[in-house]
């Protein structure tokens, strides 16, 4: 199963963003919230947008995958996916809005491109 990759490398990606929050609250001593400390806000905010685009995108490859879909194509959207993710994360983190912009045209593309593949292949399974 390939999903199985992706969500594996997604987890490490939000491991990763988790400790750049851990480190920035240990830097400036925040055990709450961001204290109003922007570096704390930026971390939290790239942390936070990945978890809220990788469960949608793992729940579409997976029934793209399950329902049959192309494993090549599975791969190549897993792929721009998480690049996108990490683009746009790493964009968050060093406020390089260029990047961030590059990272959510990736992550918004693939997710529409799961979409319509997952409609077509349930089509295909139901007539």
């Amino acid at each position: 199963m390939f999903t199985a990759l992706y969500a594996a490398l997604s987890a490490l990606l939000i491991c990763w963003l988790a400790l750049q929050v851990i480190n920035t609250r240990r830097k400036y001593q925040i055990a709450y919230a961001d204290g109003g400390i922007e570096a704390l806000q930026i971390a939290r905010s790239a942390h936070s947008n990945a978890t809220e685009y990788l469960p949608i995108f793992l729940i579409l490859l997976f029934l793209l995958e399950y329902n049959g879909g192309n494993p090549i194509l599975i791969n190549l959207l897993g792929v721009v996916m998480l690049t996108g993710r990490i683009i746009h994360a790493r964009g968050i983190l060093q406020q390089l809005l260029k990047k961030r912009v590059l990272g959510m045209q990736m992550t918004i593309y693939t997710l529409l491109i799961l979409a319509a593949l997952n409609i077509v292949y349930l089509g295909l399974v139901l007539f």
